[in-house]
C-alpha cells in the first residue's frame, strides 16, 4: 500500500499538473474549498527528527501516511472534464456563430476532438438524451449543481448511474447545433445558470492546494 501511495504521489507531482488551463473566471467562486487535513509547515518533520521513543516514531510515521492518503483522496475527488483544457468561447453575450447577432451563451466551449469526457466530481447521472440544439448530452448532478456535457458523439452512462470524479461519461463530438467539434458545458446552481468556469477554478484550486501540502510533508 505504501509503495502504491508513493508511486501515486510521484505521478501527481510529475505529470498530473501538466493539464493546460486557459479559462476565464467570473470572479465569484461559489465553492468554499475545505482542507481535509491541516499540515502546518515543519510540524510533521519535527516530530520525526527528534523522537523520544520508538512509539513516537511509529505514531509520527502513521500520522504522516494518513495525512498523505487524505490529501490524495481529496486530489482525486475532483477532475477536469477533459485531459487538456482550452477555452474556445466564454460564458455570456457573444456573436452567435449561426446568425451573427449578439446572443447570450449559457455555457463555455472547450476545444475537443474525439476526447474522453470526464465527470468533474462525485454525483449521479440526472439525464441522458439528444435534441437538435445540444445533440447528444449527459446531465450530471453534484448536490445543488447540475452540469450538462453537450455535443457528444456518444454517451457512455445511463440515467441513474453513480459517477466519481474522473469517470468517463462520454466522447466529445459535434452533434446538434454545432459549427465544429467541441465540448459545450453548462452549469446551473439551484436551477439558475452560472458560469461553468467556477467549477474549473474549483478543480484547479483544490488540486493545487493538495499538491502544495503533499510537497510540505517530509518523506
Amino acid at each position: 500500500m505504501k509503495a502504491k501511495v508513493s508511486f501515486f504521489i510521484l505521478a501527481l507531482q510529475c505529470s498530473l499538473c501538466k493539464a493546460q488551463f486557459h479559462t476565464v473566471s467570473n470572479g465569484s467562486n461559489l465553492y468554499k474549498i475545505e482542507t481535509v487535513a491541516e499540515v502546518p509547515s515543519g510540524k510533521l518533520a519535527t516530530a520525526i527528527i527528534e523522537p523520544s521513543n520508538e512509539r513516537e516514531v511509529c505514531n509520527a510515521v502513521s500520522d504522516k501516511d494518513e495525512v498523505r492518503e487524505q490529501l490524495i483522496a481529496q486530489y482525486i475527488s475532483v477532475s477536469y472534464p477533459l485531459k487538456n483544457i482550452r477555452l474556445n468561447s466564454n460564458y455570456g453575450v457573444r456573436k452567435d456563430p449561426f446568425t451573427g447577432k449578439p446572443t447570450k451563451h449559457n455555457g463555455i466551449d472547450l476545444q475537443a476532438k474525439d476526447d474522453e469526457v470526464y465527470s468533474m466530481m462525485q454525483g449521479r447521472v440526472k439525464k441522458v438524451g439528444r435534441d437538435k440544439r445540444s445533440g447528444n448530452y449527459v446531465v450530471l448532478e453534484y448536490g445543488n449543481y447540475t452540469v450538462s456535457y453537450c455535443h457528444l458523439s456518444k454517451a457512455l452512462v445511463q440515467k441513474g448511474d453513480s459517477v466519481n470524479a474522473g469517470d468517463v461519461v462520454g466522447i466529445s463530438g459535434s452533434t446538434g447545433r454545432s459549427t465544429g467539434e467541441h465540448l459545450h458545458l453548462t452549469c446551473k446552481y439551484k436551477g439558475k445558470y452560472v458560469n461553468p468556469s467556477i467549477l474549473l477554478d474549483y478543480v484547479k484550486e483544490t488540486q493545487a492546494e493538495c499538491l502544495a501540502q503533499l510537497k510540505s510533508i517530509v518523506v
